[in-house]
């Protein structure tokens, strides 16, 4: 696999740009306020699926070619990469099914299904679902689409980062949350290429810190269990395409507690009026928490997506 170059975001965004529109780079007078810092909030919640995953499904799956579509996708997710590859497949008449993790949020797989694709439950974390669905692929056939392996889907996720820097081209740092990693690569793609100099920090969950370790120390490790909420986060393994662009040229690394999760979803109600998922609100959370050493700096948080369900919003507002 190769990552992809600043033409493939390109490519990808006049692929995509029949489907989706620009979302809003903004700053919230109330979250400066709350923050003390000069914040500009990255709002892919407001995209058709309510999160950044649909740009990678888009241009994936309109790359297909005739026989990959006639074979039909499968693919694993905890609701917005299956939502954003549902939504594709839905717009190129491709068969879908997603495979979830059993228990998952309810409302994600109810979107899923309203996008005419087939859910299928089955393990009891994304990693369990992820393998058994790729099982499935092997003995169908069908065209299996990996939620970071997939240099076509990180050119499409890359496209969010390409308007941050044309809007703001003098952004210091950007937070961005990272779960498989796709979001916090397309954001390095993009400012390698252009040469800017904004420091990537990634903002991941300390319930499951897989990925963490992973970089922060000598080997790739594997985690035993992925308990957070913030589902967007919620994998114990890393990926090979992902990852190698992390280990290289991710700035800094962050955990967040599940209390400190919780209460992104708190500022984003309370300070920009958005709806945000536990992933989505990471972004908040981590600024918020460093922002004795960000004085002064223009700050980026990508608010990934909004797609929290009412049992979990009930649960964090409580």
């Amino acid at each position: 696999m190769t990552a992809p170059s600043l033409a493939d975001v390109h490519a990808a965004r006049e692929r995509i740009g029949a489907y989706i529109r620009p979302t809003p780079l903004l700053r919230h007078p109330l979250l400066d306020a709350e923050s003390g810092l000069e914040l500009w909030v990255k709002h892919e919640n407001h995209n058709p699926t309510g999160a950044f995953k649909v740009r990678g499904g888009l241009n994936v799956i309109a790359s297909l070619s005739a026989d990959e579509r006639a074979r039909g996708v499968v693919t694993a997710s905890t609701g917005n990469h299956g939502q954003s590859i549902a939504m594709a497949s839905r717009l190129h008449r491709v068969a879908c099914t997603v495979w979830v993790p059993e228990g998952n949020n309810p409302e994600k797989n109810a979107a899923i299904v309203a996008m005419g694709a087939t859910v299928e439950e089955t393990g009891r974390d994304f990693d369990e679902a992820r393998e058994r669905c790729e099982r499935r692929a092997g003995e169908t056939g069908a065209r299996y689409v990996h939620s970071a392996n997939e240099p076509l889907l990180l050119a499409g996720v890359a496209t969010y980062a390409l308007e941050v820097f044309e809007a703001l081209p003098e952004a210091d740092v950007i937070f961005v949350p990272i779960g498989g990693g796709s979001g916090a690569c397309g954001f390095i793609t993009v400012r390698n290429a252009l040469g800017r100099k904004a420091r990537i920090i990634g903002v991941g969950a300390a319930n499951a810190d897989a990925v963490y370790r992973s970089w922060r120390g000598p080997e790739r490790v594997t985690g035993t269990s992925a308990a957070t909420f913030a589902e967007g986060m919620a994998t114990r393994v890393t990926f090979d395409l992902t990852f190698g662009l992390l280990k290289q040229s991710l700035d800094d690394f962050v955990l967040l507690s599940e209390e400190e999760l919780a209460e992104g979803v708190r500022i984003a109600l309370r300070c920009t009026h958005n709806l945000a998922e536990g992933a989505g609100a990471a972004s908040l959370a981590a600024a918020r928490r460093a922002r004795s050493d960000l004085a002064g700096k223009k700050v980026v948080c990508v608010m990934s997506g909004g797609n929290i369900d009412a049992r979990t919003l009930r649960d964090v507002m409580s």
